[in-house]
């Protein structure tokens, strides 16, 4: 009552919502339900929260992704579906980051990452002219340009570039450990301390991601990073995926679908590995999906957006709380109310 200038983010993010429902349904998608309460928590790199069914007398996780079923629908024949979903993930709190939140997810059979790029493009530009009037952003004093064409960087080439580190270095575990020392840069967490693909990462967080404030797209994601991606034709460590960063935040992730039952399964005892050596946010082996897979997944890409922090450019938000009508937060003196 207020603060109308707080109204108005969320009449914009109305606008939002509903520009992309229109640019996906003017190319054909059909929107979806999926289950929010699942038997594995599966989709991606996260930790869940978990409830208990009293009647089944089951544990159930809520959905950290919707991925995972989404992709069971294109193996059913429903060749381009999207859902505007509710996801939740048991982490820290940020100006980034709220334990439960809100994506865009589509697949598109017969694409790949390529296309998603060009696609991705052309929707948001469309979003910001619907939502502000025109392809121009303005975030924490820095005026974004959409109109223009948008960068592209595989990971190794942003290190370059961004970081100064030479090509050389980038090339094996024991290179871009030794660049992490020199640096100064710590290694990355339990379980992944000695993977080729989370070294590098740790490389480009530190290096680079802060500094793709202008519209970048991300190529060349390392496997160890990407269970669900499809490996590249070119270098097999890497995969067909792409972030998009704006405003130094991620606002989407995409790849080329991994179709290959035996590859899935094998990339799910891999995650496996990595949880026994202790990272909690590895996967867990999905049978059934791997099942669904040796029926028939098409080649397809699939992609998620973040509704929150797009919204959060969009209005010139500087945190994720600002545009979430109820963020999460701790009662007042810590204490559920008696």
């Amino acid at each position: 009552m207020a603060n109308p200038d707080s109204r108005r983010v969320f009449e914009a993010r109305a606008r939002l919502i509903s520009a992309l429902r229109a640019g996906l349904e003017e190319h054909g998608f059909l929107e979806v339900e999926t289950p929010m309460m699942q038997s594995l928590a599966g989709g991606a790199t996260a930790r869940p929260f978990v409830t208990h069914h009293n009647a089944l007398d089951i544990d159930l996780y809520l959905r950290i992704a919707p991925e995972l079923f989404l992709k069971r629908l294109l193996v059913g024949g429903m060749h381009r579906v999207y859902e505007i979903n509710r996801n939740f993930r048991n982490e820290g709190i940020s100006s980034l980051h709220n334990p439960e939140f809100t994506m865009l997810e589509f697949y598109w059979a017969y694409s790949d990452y390529g296309q998603l790029m060009d696609f991705t493009e052309d929707l948001l530009r469309k979003v910001a002219v619907e939502v502000r009037g025109e392809p121009v952003m303005h975030w924490r004093g820095t005026e974004i340009r959409l109109g223009e064409s948008w960068a592209r960087y595989s990971v190794r080439g942003a290190i370059g570039h961004f970081g100064g580190v030479e090509p050389d270095r980038l090339e094996d575990a024991a290179s871009v450990a030794s660049v992490l020392r020199e640096l100064d840069l710590p290694r990355p967490g339990a379980g992944r301390e000695e993977a080729y693909g989370h070294l590098l990462m740790e490389l480009f967080d530190h290096l680079v991601e802060d500094k793709l404030v202008q519209p970048t797209f991300i190529t060349g994601y390392p496997v160890e990073v990407s269970p669900l991606a499809r490996k590249s034709s070119e270098d097999p460590r890497f995969t067909d995926r792409f972030e998009l960063f704006i405003g130094a935040m991620e606002i989407a992730n995409a790849f080329t679908e991994l179709n290959d039952p035996e590859d899935q399964a094998e990339r799910f005892r891999q995650q496996i590995e990595a949880r026994g050596r202790g990272d909690e946010e590895a996967h867990r082996f999905d049978s059934d999906y791997v099942l669904a897979l040796e029926h028939g997944l098409p080649p397809a890409g699939g992609e998620g957006i973040g509704i929150d922090r797009l919204t959060m450019l969009m209005t010139d938000s500087p945190s994720i709380r600002d545009v979430i009508l109820f963020p999460l937060m701790r009662p007042i003196g810590g204490q559920e109310p008696e």
